[in-house]
């Protein structure tokens, strides 16, 4: 699941090496915590949170074929 979620995030930014994504197992599922350099906060995210909220419908589509539950977060 890191490296699906960090393929998509880096294909986002304009600063692919400074996106960092971390996996923690948490009591109902997967955590995945994602970190990106300043000015791609934005990119991330997206108008009204489109972007952020695809990724977590993608993420969560995947990892229910998995048979598991994920989480995404943006940590700033």
């Amino acid at each position: 699941m890191k490296e699906f979620v960090e393929y998509l995030v880096k294909n986002l930014v304009e600063e692919p090496n400074a996106v960092s994504v971390k996996c923690y197992e948490g009591e109902t599922g997967v955590i995945v915590e994602i970190r990106v350099g300043e000015g791609d906060v934005g990119k991330v995210v997206g108008r009204k949170g489109m972007t952020i909220k695809a990724l977590r419908t993608i993420s969560s589509m995947v990892c229910a074929r998995l048979g598991c539950k994920v989480r995404l977060e943006l940590v700033e």
